[in-house]
């Protein structure tokens, strides 16, 4: 199970970590680590690393020299049940990036954005954002947002997104009182 706060307090968070007590729980917010980590009920920790809300305005670019695929990979894309999933490959067909966009109305959520370290610094994750937030245009979103890791931050940033605020984690995880 999982819980995502839009807006949270120490009251708010305190009261559900203290109802949810069964293992694997998550909870993931827009604040700060060190004050979610003072609001957290005894049994749960901060998990997945620092992260950041991030968003950006969409709209329709046409293709430019800058976007079109690198020598040596190939891209393809499909959408399915709502989701429209981008995969670079290379030519021998080894995994080489990848993400997905759904669109919930005017906005969509982008997730899994990763690129392989043996193929980072070629221009692929752009190549992957690019087609992710046309595509999500092309589907009527005016904005989009995601959560970012620190590393994925810089390419975020590097096509336009911005930080809206600080996304922390925690999970539940056995203890002592459940052993």
């Amino acid at each position: 199970m999982r819980h995502v706060l839009h807006t949270a307090d120490e009251v708010t968070v305190r009261s559900l970590t203290q109802r949810a007590t069964a293992p694997g729980v998550w909870l993931k917010t827009f604040v700060a680590p060190e004050a979610l980590e003072s609001w957290l009920a005894p049994g749960w920790r901060l998990a997945g690393g620092p992260g950041f809300l991030m968003a950006v305005s969409l709209e329709v670019v046409p293709d430019s020299p800058a976007e079109l695929v690198p020598d040596g990979y190939r891209v393809s894309a499909w959408t399915r049940g709502g989701v429209t999933r981008v995969l670079v490959r290379s030519l021998d067909g080894a995994f080489a990036a990848r993400g997905q966009v759904a669109v919930t109305g005017p906005t969509a959520v982008v997730d899994q954005v990763e690129t392989d370290p043996a193929h980072q610094r070629r221009g692929l994750g752009r190549l992957v954002m690019r087609r992710l937030t046309d595509a999500a245009a092309r589907q009527g979103a005016t904005a989009g947002v995601l959560g970012a890791t620190p590393e994925g931050r810089a390419l975020y940033e590097g096509v336009g997104w911005r930080v809206l605020a600080p996304l922390t984690g925690a999970v539940r995880g056995p203890d002592s009182a459940d052993a």
